[in-house]
């Protein structure tokens, strides 16, 4: 061993009780002083010198050599070299070099410590310390300079640098140390350090200061936990809110957090959102991330503490991100307390990491990585193979599907979309107020269906004459006037962007393939109808794009063909009855489980039915997405609006599908907070 790190951290403290265990930003001072020596790349070996339990725990966990100091080198009067070289006798055999590091700076870069520890192997020195540059005019109290010539006054620029010792580390030859009895021998010289890193702590302010410039000064790390729990205002949104002249709220949040949430959901990391405020906008955001939220909460620490329990998660492996006084509780329950960079200064003061974006512009998104960095890379399985026949076959676990920025799959949040479809009656005004619809309800997607009459609608048909709102027309008339083209879906791109809703529709034809294509759309969905429309499945294949296939009216045999052209790479299946609207007894949802084990993709429900029973029991039958048509009003004249959901059902199956995905749970059998009280009353134990 040719350098060892030795660093002194007694129990006592006159200043500061228990000083070396104190933290800065976040974390005990011997634990930054252990891993910053650690992280020098020269130093062979860390020993912490202490006579404290406490201490000696943290500098183990932190990875350091632990020497038990006695209690005649513990005092207030015993020197920092006679730890040394108490640590040195009790490790036996004496390195070329010998390191001091001192707890009480709280910022010590590991790249300045080898530098210092290359400058005394190299020759060039014989100890060396940390000294941050000066340029200041020194005087004594009677009034004379120490520095400078006060009848001289010189530009700040034309006087040379001093040093100002700022005991953080002392390098020395360990010869020396041992011949000298103290550090500095030899030929001593400094090894410069930013004064931003110069802050020694021995009173309560100098502790303050360095826990203020923390988030400055600490470089961004990996963030090693197993679950995310956040606030809402001030970390998802900037911590305003837009009113509107009916009292309704809107908030300004960041797109990339949804992303970065979808990525963190798949890698396992369990995800909470909590909120003193009961807002549907809180619910709303939620169920869009699909992240369990709690809201209305008068204690956050004892409802957090209780989830805990209940997760079976170690507080020390659980970050919580907030940004005002009543986040305080909470992030002192937990091992990685997380704050914004405009938060309240008590609770920047009382966070291990302060992020660089504020809320609603990106927070979430860079805590997302920062922990994602601290674990193993999720690695897909390899797409299963896709067999001509199919009978009897089972399929592992299907993989979830990337839609935009969501997975659509087992494990993830139910993928609600509201399908508008030709409910908008060719009005455009109608169309954006079903989107309304859907986004007030929670869910996730719209989907719309194109179409080119000329090519859809059958010769025998287009001349029939029919009534319509618009007066008599034929068939072909008709369906031209309710086809939106370019202009329409431009302006439902742009709204659905500004709600935050993911848009698509059933192309019936191949030319309506190529204008969606034109358009961007993030998936296409191939209606019942299209099932043994090869050519249309071909082109819809072609794009690479994902592909949600609804299978009503379809026999296995047709479904394996259709598979065959469109693979399963990026398939989503929809369990579908093409009956409008749907009895009970056709409904036949065990078909879910036997698509799913069939052809090994994710599979959802598409429904036709009226009421939100069915739909709620094929969530629990696994069904990984959901579609309802949507509409205004039941009585509105067009043929799918009678088995389409008005907006309170709509709201009402979101919120239920969100509820049911908690309850489900995780399978493993515990007894959960709640039950202790009944159990320690009502529980009889007989032998």
């Amino acid at each position: 061993m040719r350098v060892l790190a030795v660093i002194p951290a007694r129990g006592g403290s006159a200043g500061i009780p228990l000083k070396n265990l104190a933290q800065v930003g976040g974390v005990p001072l011997v634990t930054r002083a252990v891993k910053a020596a650690l992280g020098a790349e020269l130093v062979d070996q860390v020993v912490v010198s202490t006579d404290h339990e406490g201490i000696a725990a943290a500098a183990c966990e932190a990875g350091a050599t632990v020497v038990e100091r006695p209690a005649e080198l513990s005092g207030g009067t015993a020197s920092s070299e006679s730890a040394v070289l108490h640590a040195l006798d009790a490790l036996g055999g004496d390195p070329e070099v010998v390191v001091l590091v001192q707890c009480t700076s709280a910022f010590i870069d590991p790249a300045d410590l080898s530098q210092a520890v290359r400058r005394v192997l190299d020759g060039e020195a014989d100890a060396v310390l940390s000294g941050a540059p000066s340029h200041a005019f020194l005087w004594t109290p009677d009034g004379a300079g120490i520095n400078h010539d006060r009848s001289t006054r010189q530009m700040r620029q034309d006087r040379p640098a001093e040093f100002r010792e700022t005991g953080a580390f002392y390098v020395m030859r360990t010869a020396g140390l041992r011949e000298h009895g103290h550090r500095f021998f030899g030929e001593v010289t400094v090894q410069p350090v930013p004064t931003r890193h110069a802050i020694e702590i021995d009173e309560p302010e100098d502790l303050e200061t360095a826990r203020a410039l923390a988030p400055l000064v600490d470089l961004p790390g990996p963030i090693d936990v197993d679950a995310v729990i956040t606030d809402f205002d001030g970390v998802h949104t900037d911590d305003r809110a837009y009113v509107d002249s009916e009292g309704r709220e809107m908030v300004l949040v960041s797109r990339s957090d949804g992303m970065g949430i979808s990525l963190l959901r798949r890698s396992g990391v369990k995800l909470l959102v909590m909120s003193t405020e009961q807002n549907p906008v809180v619910a709303a955001r939620a169920r869009k991330l699909g992240v369990p939220v709690l809201q209305g909460l008068a204690e956050k620490r004892t409802v957090l503490r209780d989830w805990l329990t209940i997760e079976g998660l170690d507080p020390a492996r659980v970050a919580y991100v907030g940004n005002d006084v009543n986040d305080l509780g909470p992030m002192s329950l937990v091992g990685w307390p997380v704050t914004v960079p405009d938060a309240h200064p008590s609770v920047k003061a009382a966070a291990r990491v302060v992020l660089t974006r504020s809320g609603g512009d990106g927070a979430v998104r860079e805590l997302c990585e920062r922990v994602l960095a601290a674990r193993p890379a999720v690695q897909d399985p390899a797409p299963a193979p896709v067999p001509l026949s199919r009978a009897s076959l089972r399929i592992g676990q299907p993989k979830p599907v990337a839609i935009g920025d969501l997975l659509v799959g087992d494990g993830e949040p139910v993928y609600m979309i509201g399908e508008i479809g030709i409910n908008h009656n060719g009005d455009i005004d109608i169309a954006r107020r079903l989107i309304d619809v859907a986004a007030d309800a929670g869910c996730q997607a719209v989907k719309f269906q194109k179409r080119t009459p000329e090519i859809c609608v059958p010769v025998e048909q287009r001349s029939q004459m029919r009534q319509t709102p618009w007066g008599e027309m034929t068939y072909l008339e008709y369906k031209e006037r309710t086809e939106f083209g370019r202009e329409e879906y431009t302006q439902i791109a742009k709204y659905c962007d500004e709600r935050g809703l993911h848009w698509f529709a059933s192309p019936w034809d191949v030319p309506s393939v190529e204008f969606l294509e034109e358009m961007d759309v993030l998936v296409h969905k191939i209606a019942s109808a299209s099932v043994a429309d090869h050519e249309l499945l071909r082109a819809l294949a072609a794009t690479g794009k994902p592909l949600i296939l609804s299978t009503g009216m379809s026999t296995l045999q047709e479904i394996d063909q259709a598979v065959d052209i469109l693979g399963t790479d990026k398939l989503i299946m929809m369990h579908a009855t093409s009956t409008y609207p749907l009895p009970p007894e056709e409904a036949n949802l065990r078909t879910i489980t036997t698509l799913k084990e069939r052809y090994g993709v994710p599979v959802g429900y598409s429904g036709h039915e009226r009421g939100l029973q069915i739909s709620l029991a094929a969530v629990t039958l696994g069904a990984v997405t959901v579609e309802r048509h949507i509409t205004l009003d039941r009585t509105m004249w067009g043929s799918d609006h009678a088995a389409s959901l008005e907006p309170a059902g709509l709201e009402h199956l979101v919120r239920d599908i969100r509820i049911i995905e908690q309850a489900m749970g995780d399978g493993v059998k515990r007894v959960f907070p709640g039950e202790e009280a009944p159990k320690a009353r009502l529980r009889r134990v007989t032998v």
